[in-house]
């Protein structure tokens, strides 16, 4: 994988946020859309800028598709392993990030209600 490529692709802040999210768990767009409160172009467009630089892969599961965080390539370069673990979490906004998608999880919510739960 191009490391230039994968450095331009966190290099922007609604990345790190929905790689932020994915290293705890997979989420589909929706999912990430409203935790983020961002668009679904938006997200989409994030999201293939990550998938394209190898730092996420996707998974159709039914009619949704779920992201998560290539771990071989977190392994392969050191520094995305201490950027998720360690500097992330001293940016408050990233835990708020993780934070409201506690309270996603809380209220049991999926692809099928994301937009109603008002996070």
């Amino acid at each position: 994988m191009n490391l230039i490529r994968i450095l331009k692709a966190l290099g922007d802040g609604t990345r790190l946020s929905i790689v932020n999210l994915l290293r705890v768990e997979t989420l589909c767009v929706c999912e990430i859309e409203a935790i983020i409160q961002s668009s679904q172009s938006n997200v989409s467009r994030h999201l293939g800028k990550l998938r394209d630089a190898g730092i996420i892969y996707s998974e159709k599961k039914s009619q949704w598709v779920y992201y998560g965080i290539n771990m071989e390539l977190v392994n392969q370069y050191s520094f995305i392993k201490t950027l998720l673990k360690e500097d992330l979490a001293k940016h408050p906004e990233y835990q708020e990030e993780l934070a409201k998608l506690k309270i996603y999880r809380e209220q049991n919510s999926g692809c099928q209600n994301a937009e109603d739960i008002g996070v």
